[in-house]
């Protein structure tokens, strides 16, 4: 009978999700469409491989790690056997394809992302984010509202010091990591996963507040300077005049849409506050790998918040030397041993396919394809500015769900977005560097997948929510986010002259 048993088919995978028949449905009805001669065939092919990498990630036909192996696999097939776009009588070969494809881990976001997770894994090795989280409660509250209005005062308060996205979510993570802990919450509630998503989408809300809070910010004003000149270039003051306001606004909306789509299952954690300094002072003294520790992340904090101004050492190799510190013999706080339980190696592997596979966009003309036909196809010479910037956001909000990288998108869609401002006449009324500071604003926003910035992964790393339920939020948020845009552009970016 068991022999029998053996033999039968495994009916569970008998049958594919239908998420992945319709992904590879989309896929080949894309690499069939003619899409003309201004669009190479690889183009044409990672075009297919972005609408099929969106449906397999939002309608989860695959696991994350998975999906990224199988979209790696693809890019090396279909644009390893395209003509070569610089010589189309050849193929471009796979071995080429390949390159593109692993691409994205020599990127230094990637380092960072594995940084963050190492520092959460040291929090947790040395009980040190026990500690900070118990202390950071028992000053806000212990009910569900005050642990989520928390997250987001943290994130804000951080977003004025660390000018990295992920580096400030390594610090969060592993506290509200702690919150759970003590609070013996499920990991895998609807408290936790609303928690840690409010982290992640807080975090990118932030970035368009505050113009020293993420890498995108710096470039655009970089390109605003070089294209348009020194006199055009926004202070520090401007931009958070014009970006504070939304993003307190749209903190407010992300508190409300957590506390709707995600009800914790309690309001209140059993014991309240006192519990929560019985358990702080049954800690007892602070140990010598947490003094360490502290010393370490303090000195991380500080050389990531003068960055550019006392230094000109990179966010990421601060990060990498500070956790060559963490695992040196006697000086450090643990193990390689570790890190090896504690880091999801499989989001790294995400990511760093996230990467290559917006990088591959870029390298085959496809992005580049897209973004000149949304301009031109929409007659832009004719439409108003306010018409003009609810159009292109729309595009940049859309063409951000292929990118894990809001800097590689800005790198790419930014100079050309402002080359095409600077040719509209006089009559549409656009102000070329305040709308391209409106569009730079847009570019943060990654709030529907978590493959679409660093810091979402940081969070799905902690195991405490699914991508759909990310998703579930991300959709609303960015169809909030849009709206809110377009409020602020027809009224308070209209009296600072920014439109």
């Amino acid at each position: 009978m068991s022999s029998i048993s053996s033999n039968m088919p495994d009916k569970k995978w008998a049958i594919p999700h239908p998420g992945l028949w319709i992904a590879a449905l989309a896929a080949i009805i894309i690499m069939f469409l003619p899409f003309g001669p201004d669009l190479p065939v690889a183009g044409k092919n990672m075009i297919a491989i972005l609408v099929f990498a969106i449906i397999v990630w939002i309608s989860e036909a695959m696991d994350y790690t998975a999906s990224a192996i199988a979209i790696s696999a693809l890019i090396i097939f279909l644009v390893g056997f395209a003509p070569d776009i610089q010589n189309p009588d050849a193929l471009l070969g796979t071995t080429k394809a390949l390159k593109m494809t692993l691409s994205g881990f020599s990127n230094s976001a990637l380092a960072l992302v594995a940084a963050a997770m190492f520092i959460a894994a040291a929090m947790t090795v040395t009980g040190l984010d026990r500690r900070i989280a118990l202390f950071t409660m028992s000053k806000i509250g212990a009910s569900s509202r005050s642990i989520l209005i928390g997250a987001i005062v943290v994130t804000i308060v951080l977003s004025l010091v660390v000018p990295s996205a992920t580096a400030r979510t390594a610090c969060v993570v592993p506290i509200m990591m702690g919150v759970i802990a003590a609070f013996k919450v499920d990991k895998h509630s609807r408290m936790a996963a609303s928690m840690m998503i409010v982290i992640a989408q807080a975090t990118s809300i932030w970035n368009v507040g505050i113009q020293t809070s993420a890498a995108q910010n710096l470039l655009s004003m970089g390109f605003i300077h070089k294209t348009l000149g020194a006199e055009h270039a926004i202070s520090w003051l401007d931009w958070l005049l014009a970006g504070a306001p939304w993003s307190l606004a749209m903190s407010v909306i992300l508190y409300f849409l957590a506390r709707k789509l995600l009800p914790p299952e309690t309001e209140t954690v059993e014991g309240g506050t006192d519990a929560i300094k019985k358990s702080l002072a049954d800690l007892g003294p602070t140990t010598a790998k947490e003094k360490r520790l502290i010393v370490i992340s303090l000195l991380l904090l500080f050389f990531w918040a003068t960055g550019g101004k006392l230094h000109s050492i990179d966010t990421t190799s601060v990060t990498l030397a500070g956790l060559a510190i963490m695992l040196l013999p006697g000086i450090g706080v643990m193990q390689w041993k570790d890190v090896e339980k504690r880091v999801q190696w499989g989001t790294l592997l995400m990511f760093g396919i996230g990467i290559s596979l917006g990088s591959t966009l870029l390298d085959t003309q496809a992005a580049t394809w897209m973004a000149n036909y949304v301009v031109k196809g929409f007659g832009l010479e004719s439409l108003s500015a306010f018409t003009i910037f609810a159009i292109l956001a729309a595009f940049l909000i859309i063409i951000h769900l292929g990118f894990a990288s809001a800097t590689a998108l800005t790198a790419a869609l930014l100079p050309i977005l402002i080359s095409l401002l600077i040719s509209l006449p006089e009559s549409a009324g656009v102000n070329p560097a305040g709308m391209t500071i409106l569009l730079a604003f847009t570019v943060s926003f990654g709030f529907i997948l978590p493959i679409n910035a660093p810091q979402n992964m940081v969070c799905l790393g902690t195991d405490t929510f699914t991508p759909r339920q990310f998703t579930r939020i991300g959709v609303v948020l960015t169809i909030a986010g849009y709206l809110m845009l377009l409020l602020f552009a027809s009224t308070w970016w209209k009296v600072l002259g920014l439109m």
